[in-house]
């Protein structure tokens, strides 16, 4: 990848997705900026680096212009990220995910340096599968004030593209998951439970499906977006192909954590309006980006599980939430 000495703006930049962004940036030679607030990502994440770090909101209009100005390619990762947050602060996920991203993508309109504008969106857009694998003309049904939100930004950047030939890329994550985690997601919130020595691991939709990818093989997707020229314009979805049940993840970490904990369905933790069922169908993907994930699950688990025994991680956020429970005994 041609990354050496380009100009790269990465909202978002300390927290879980965006620190690996910054970090592989980094081993290509590119000269890295990050926007972040803070709010959940973390500062150490990015500190080793010698990188540009503004302390800034994406709302900001001022500091993102300022930010965007120059920047030969954009990675937009900022977003308020937790769903079940969304079902409270519905109006701060659309001010954050939607017109933030809008003031983001529209600076870099403006700014007529962007090579390359990488809109990180989410595979919720879709809603449960209707079919399976899901391509990027399932569907969007999406579930969630978050996914609702997302998808929003998604058309923003798609419009912006056909109206100014802005070189927009939208790629929809499926599940991710690996070290320097920042939200209680399942696989962070079960090791939780784990590392606090629960007798019970207290779950809600312990049936519902999901597709999930290594951390590093979904940032590598992204950067060979930015450097791929007939992705500009496109819908990619980036995942694994393989589907995993929630008690199976479970199940897996237990058994590589060595302990003997049963688990438990916790009525409280069920989501209002879930999922069922995501799994991806990356073909095209594979084909534009020429790109494929290399971690295995199995590999992925004990990865992550390795990091989450050796760090500590406290999860913050904009918000109270009165409505979470901590995983403590």
């Amino acid at each position: 990848m041609k990354l050496k000495d380009k100009r790269v703006l990465v909202t978002g930049g300390a927290g879980f997705i965006g620190s690996e962004v910054v970090s592989q940036l980094v081993k290509h030679g590119a000269k890295v900026t990050v926007l972040d607030n803070f709010s959940s990502g973390k500062r150490h994440y990015i500190s080793k680096h010698k990188i540009k770090i503004v302390k800034g909101d994406i709302t900001d209009e001022k500091i993102v212009a300022k930010t965007v100005k120059d920047q030969e390619i954009i990675f937009n990762l900022a977003a308020l990220p937790f769903i079940p947050d969304s079902y409270y602060y519905p109006v701060d996920f659309f001010h954050v995910n939607t017109i933030g991203s809008l003031n983001v993508a529209w600076s870099s309109v403006k700014s007529k340096t962007a090579e390359a504008f990488v809109q990180i969106s989410t595979s919720e857009v879709y809603g449960s599968a209707q079919y399976h694998p899901m391509d990027e003309n399932h569907p969007t049904a999406p579930y969630s004030t978050y996914a609702v939100s997302k998808l929003s930004a998604d058309r923003a950047t798609f419009t912006l593209h056909k109206e100014n030939g802005f070189p927009g890329i939208v790629i929809r994550p499926f599940n991710t998951y690996g070290p320097r985690f920042t939200e209680p997601y399942i696989i962070p919130e079960i090791i939780s439970q784990i590392k606090n020595g629960n007798k019970e691991l207290h779950l809600g939709n312990v049936n519902s499906t999901r597709d999930f990818t290594f951390v590093s093989d979904t940032v590598e997707a992204f950067l060979k977006a930015s450097q791929t020229k007939s992705a500009i314009g496109e819908i990619l979805n980036v995942g694994s192909c393989n589907e995993i049940k929630m008690s199976d993840i479970a199940k897996n970490l237990i058994k590589i954590s060595g302990s003997d904990i049963k688990i438990k369905v916790d009525e409280s933790r069920m989501r209002p309006y879930d999922v069922q069922r995501l799994n991806c169908n990356n073909s095209k993907a594979k084909k534009i980006l020429k790109w494929k994930p290399k971690i295995s699950m199995e590999k992925g688990l004990e990865l992550t599980y390795e990091w989450a025994m050796k760090n500590k991680v406290e999860f913050s956020a904009p918000f109270k939430r009165w409505y979470y429970k901590s995983p403590s005994k």
